[in-house]
Order: C-alpha cells, then structure tokens, then sequence
C-alpha cells in the first residue's frame, strides 16, 4: 500500500511548522501534531493526508509512492519524540524539550529535502532483524 508524495510532503511540511511554531511561539502548539500523530498510530489513518487528498491535481496514482508502512514507521517516531518533548516542557526541564523538538524539526526538514532519517533507521533494523534471524538459523 502506498501514500502519494505530494501527501507526504503535506504531513511532513505540518509536523515542521507545527514544530517550530512550538519551540518559537509557545510549547502547547506541539500538541497539534502530537494528536495528529497519535490519531495515525491507532488508526493508520492521517488527518492531514485524508484532508491533503482534497487538493491533489491528478488521481492519487499518477503521483510517486510513498511506502505506507515506512510512513506509519516515520510518524511512530516523530510522535514519540514530540510527546517526550511535551512532557519534558511539563516537566520543566526545557533542554531535553528543545532537545526533542530539534530532532523532529531537523528530521522533517531533511526528509522535505529528499533524506528520510526514519528510513534510514528502519532499513538498518531490518537488516540487524535478518542477520539476527539468519545466524540462529545456521
């Protein structure tokens, strides 16, 4: 199953606002792409792409695919990272926030660039899973 990249570009152009808009503007923003995040993981279903489909020019297929799972993969991560980055903004301890913050901001701007870091992490996990699976086996 596959996500037009146009879309994927839409929800990784929202998560970088939204994102900076929390570490410029004020923290509670990042909630914003913490429930859209959290509404993808349960559902496997994202806000913003659903709306985005609205405006695609041409069908969905005539757009270069997005691999589904590796974007499930990529919003796992960024929403766990936004949320640690909430709860640390709770907590009080401002840098490890910021910390977490950074990392989606620098991630989605990479992965808007054309360098996707959730990629590139899953990629070596399943290559560590497939070795891991084969020196048990032989």
């Amino acid at each position: 199953m596959s996500i037009p990249k146009p879309l994927v570009q839409m929800n990784q152009t929202f998560i970088l606002i939204t994102v900076l808009l929390g570490l410029f503007v004020h923290p509670v923003i990042l909630i914003l792409p913490f429930i859209t995040g959290f509404l993808t993981l349960i559902t496997k279903n994202n806000p913003v792409i659903r709306i985005g489909k609205n405006f695609l020019k041409k069908p969905a297929s005539s757009y270069p695919p997005e691999d589904k799972a590796q974007q499930i993969f990529n919003q796992w991560i960024a929403t766990v990272c936004i949320g640690l980055s909430l709860l640390f903004f709770i907590l009080q301890i401002n840098w490890l926030a910021y910390t977490f913050s950074i990392m989606v901001a620098i991630a989605s701007g990479l992965a808007l660039a054309g360098y996707c870091i959730g990629c590139t992490i899953r990629y070596r996990y399943m290559m560590w899973k497939h070795k891991n699976r084969s020196e048990r086996q032989g």
